[in-house]
């Protein structure tokens, strides 16, 4: 009896196992490397705080800058369309820079507090072009990467995606617009001047699709048919990307109306972090110019807008 019970135990104990690292479960979600998701985890190397411009003391986790990857942005209702690296972390410049000719005056310890963005591997946000995104040669020999001719840079106090500790410190540094601009709040919202909703994925009816996921921006949010979900795996890369930007890491604390089973962060072998919804990752369109756009719809006959519960709205049957 005990021996059959030893092994019940067992078998129960690994059902239980599978199913906690499978992905799809609906809370206590972990990404395909391992790593817990809930609220949006921080960047690798953390981006520590730093003394003397704005920051505290030194911290633990701050490090060397890392490439910004696929620019996307966020909508802020106090800022306006806010620039951001591929996984979510806001990216700044600095008034006692120039962008004409482009030079950054952020050195020493200036540049612990405000890591400068290398400028290898950045992609321009959708809505812009491939114009604003440029290159130049810091002090030290290193290239840093300019928006709009701009010098960007991360702030080392912002531990997580969404985050904009850096605006107006000292008065001079501030968020920056997809366009290299200073981000500003009557920047944002559609055409006819209503805002896109404040959540980082929400619900939006569409009159054709019905109910469709968008993002911060109120841009909808897509899916791949080549794509799959178990295991995970994203059949859009290099040029695709430019075309369908990934959607970055959302905090579950910041999803309205959307499943949250699944709700994973996805590690992907060109180092982009990509939210997924029931463990399929999801995608913006570069066509769509602003809120309430559905331009990516059918596009292929593998792109589809996503429903609130992670099916593909309108797909044929």
């Amino acid at each position: 009896m005990k021996t059959w019970r030893n092994a019940s135990l067992a078998v129960t104990a690994a059902a239980l196992l599978a199913l906690t690292t499978a992905c799809g479960q609906g809370e206590g979600d972990v990404s395909p490397r391992g790593q817990a998701v809930g609220n949006a985890a921080p960047a690798e190397g953390g981006y520590g705080s730093d003394g003397g411009y704005g920051a505290g003391s030194a911290g633990a986790g701050a490090g060397a800058s890392k490439a910004a990857g696929q620019l996307a942005a966020w909508d802020s209702s106090e800022l306006g369309k806010v620039l951001t690296d591929s996984e979510g972390f806001t990216l700044y410049r600095f008034d006692k820079d120039s962008a004409e000719p482009p030079k950054s005056n952020c050195d020493g310890d200036c540049a612990k507090a405000w890591p400068p963005v290398p400028a290898e591997e950045a992609t321009a946000a959708a809505g812009t072009g491939a114009e604003v995104i440029g290159r130049v040669t810091r002090a030290d020999g290193a290239e840093q990467l300019t928006v709009g001719g701009w010098p960007v840079y991360r702030y080392a106090e912002d531990s997580s995606p969404g985050e904009a500790k850096g605006q107006g410190v000292g008065g001079t540094w501030f968020a920056a617009a997809p366009d290299g601009k200073k981000a500003t709040p009557d920047a944002d919202g559609s055409a006819d001047g209503t805002r896109a909703g404040t959540s980082g994925l929400s619900v939006r009816q569409d009159p054709e699709l019905g109910e469709i996921v968008v993002d911060k921006r109120g841009m909808t949010v897509y899916r791949f048919k080549k794509d799959s979900a178990w295991p995970m795996k994203s059949a859009c890369t290099g040029a695709c990307l430019k075309k369908w930007p990934v959607v970055a890491p959302v905090s579950r604390n910041d999803v309205e109306g959307v499943t949250t089973k699944g709700f994973v962060t996805f590690d992907r072998p060109d180092g982009i972090r990509q939210q997924s919804i029931d463990c399929w990752p999801v995608y913006t369109f570069s066509g769509d110019e602003k809120p309430g756009d559905t331009n990516g719809q059918g596009v292929g006959g593998t792109w589809y807008a996503v429903t609130p519960d992670a099916k593909l709205a309108g797909s044929p049957k």
